[in-house]
């Protein structure tokens, strides 16, 4: 029998998310079999609409085996022909499946740079990102459930109220505090082994409600390059090129990451190190998912976490552009809710949230207690 939960989803995905219309070429990428599900599902009703679905599945497995002995010019090849498909599609949706999501730790680092410069970059950022509507999620699986030890039912039914909510009453929700960080030149965050001050004079401000992430409850813009100064300790576990973080610890001069300080050091200053924009923000959001509490250690969820931010070494977004160019962009979460020591954000010398929740008058619409 059906799951009613998986037809609602790929409603949602296709209809509010990326838009889908008749005619329009739309790629569905899967990585990881379990996603197969939601991966027909949303085949069937594109069809239905009239457009013309295109799948890939892939498999992290697969991935790193290749990769780990992989040539320059294999890597270049590999990329020249997803980027030519990319090119070809309206619309991509990114379903995300993993079994193990460490599969690819072991991958030689000089192989993952030339995964990320000849791959990632100009198939994702650069085309992708730019070139499509598209929308990117992860799927319930046993091994996400064990990662957010819960059982499996258990995590399904977070998931799906996660996923599901009212984005539209979220959407609306976001206008005010849109507004605010448009007007804003200077922003000021303390909280445990925090202390930073930046401007985000000019830097458009965006609400992410559904659109481009599922789930999602963020509002984002990025600090003026070279306007953050002080240190952030992050107090949640990330993962990157499948190296599992902690005690992420960065100093500032002048927007420049000047000293980086981790459980893994090396690894760390190895990935911000990369190329010139890696050790330079090139985002700076708010998490307001009133469902979301917790880590879970999956960087779709935990960045949308409630009373978070994150600060994001690497690409600036195209949406809220501050200049900064490079092939990563990690989302790294820092959240001041008073289990995780709490904080206060300050926008023009203005306390607008205090211990993950906001005070100023206009925004506390956004306060969890108003979104579910």
């Amino acid at each position: 029998m059906k799951d009613i939960r998986i037809e609602r989803l790929a409603s949602n995905l296709l209809n509010h998310s990326v838009k889908l219309q008749k005619n329009e070429k739309i790629l569905i990428e899967i990585i990881g079999m379990d996603a197969i599900p939601l991966g027909k599902e949303l085949i069937r009703q594109a069809e239905g609409i009239g457009a013309l679905p295109f799948f890939n599945i892939l498999d992290h497995e697969i991935i790193r085996e290749m990769l780990i002995n992989a040539t320059e010019e294999q890597i270049q090849i590999y990329g020249k022909h997803d980027l030519q498909r990319m090119k070809d599609m309206d619309v991509y949706i990114g379903v995300r499946a993993s079994t193990n999501t460490a599969e690819l730790n072991g991958i030689p680092k000089e192989k993952m740079e030339l995964y990320n410069k000849y791959y990632t970059l100009p198939v994702h950022f650069e085309e992708r990102v730019k070139n499509t509507k598209w929308c990117i999620l992860r799927y319930p699986n046993a091994s996400m459930a064990q990662m957010s030890n819960m059982n499996t039912e258990e995590f399904e039914d977070f998931y799906f109220n996660v996923c599901t909510l009212d984005y539209d009453k979220m959407s609306r929700a976001m206008d005010n505090l849109v507004d605010l960080m448009n007007k804003t030149k200077n922003v000021h965050i303390k909280g445990e082994g925090t202390d930073l001050r930046f401007s985000i004079d000019g830097i458009l401000s965006e609400k992410y409600m559904g659109i481009f992430n599922i789930p999602d409850g963020e509002v984002a813009t990025a600090p003026v390059k070279t306007s953050v100064n002080g240190y952030i300790t992050y107090n949640t576990e990330t993962r990157y090129n499948g190296i599992l973080f902690n005690n992420i610890r960065f100093e500032f001069e002048n927007g420049k990451i000047i000293k980086a300080t981790a459980n893994k050091t090396k690894e760390l200053n190895e990935i911000l190190d990369t190329d010139e924009g890696s050790r330079y923000i090139g985002e700076f959001a708010l998490g307001l998912n009133p469902y979301i509490e917790k880590p879970i250690g999956d960087t779709l969820f935990d960045e949308k976490i409630k009373g978070s931010f994150h600060f994001t070494p690497g690409d600036s977004l195209e949406e809220s552009d501050n200049g900064n160019r490079s092939s990563i962009h990690w989302d790294i979460v820092c959240i001041q809710t008073p289990e995780y020591g709490g904080g206060e954000i300050w926008f023009d010398d203005v306390l607008i949230r205090k211990n993950g929740v906001f005070v100023l008058e206009e925004l506390k619409p956004l306060n969890p207690e108003n979104l579910v």
